[in-house]
């Protein structure tokens, strides 16, 4: 077996670790924040293959999505699910960036190595800044939706549960 089908097994499996992890701690926030998040990465990476910017030559379910299965409908909502259930909203705002560059730096550098050393995925016209930019922006989005959706009926006077 190639070494690409064990990284996608490995990252199913490790997928599949954080989501019992958060859903034992806050369950319905971490279903919003991996529905939504799957909402994001459904359209954008739809976009961004058909644009040809990325190419996934080894995915799930090829004959049917150019896409990767694992990492945009799978890996990635799981781990912002992650992210949502332990963000530090009592924190400081630097503390709160930090959070989000962390997250962003890890998602984009394990991608960047992906691509270099595996078929797993190549960029075509993409750059990793763009990756990072995208990340961050997608972490972001669902934070918003995540605070509005639990924070409707309530009138919230802190706007630091966005960042």
């Amino acid at each position: 077996m190639r070494i690409e089908w064990w990284i996608l097994i490995i990252v199913n499996a490790m997928a599949t670790g954080i989501l019992i992890f958060t859903a034992v701690k806050q369950i319905r926030l971490a279903a919003v924040a991996f529905l939504f998040k799957q909402v994001i990465t459904f359209l954008f990476g739809l976009l961004v293959v058909e644009f040809d910017m990325i190419e996934y030559p080894v995915r799930l379910f090829s004959a049917i999505n150019r896409t990767s299965f694992t990492y945009e409908y799978y890996a990635f909502p799981a781990v912002c699910a992650l992210f949502n259930v332990w963000y530090p909203s009592d924190r400081s705002v630097l503390v709160q960036l930090g959070y989000y560059v962390g997250y962003t730096s890890v998602l984009t550098a394990g991608e960047v190595l992906i691509e270099k050393y595996t078929a797993l995925i190549d960029y075509i016209h993409w750059e990793w800044y763009i990756s990072w930019i995208t990340i961050f922006l997608s972490f972001f989005l669902v934070r918003i939706f995540c605070v509005w959706f639990f924070h409707s009926g309530e009138n919230s006077s802190s706007s630091r549960n966005f960042l």
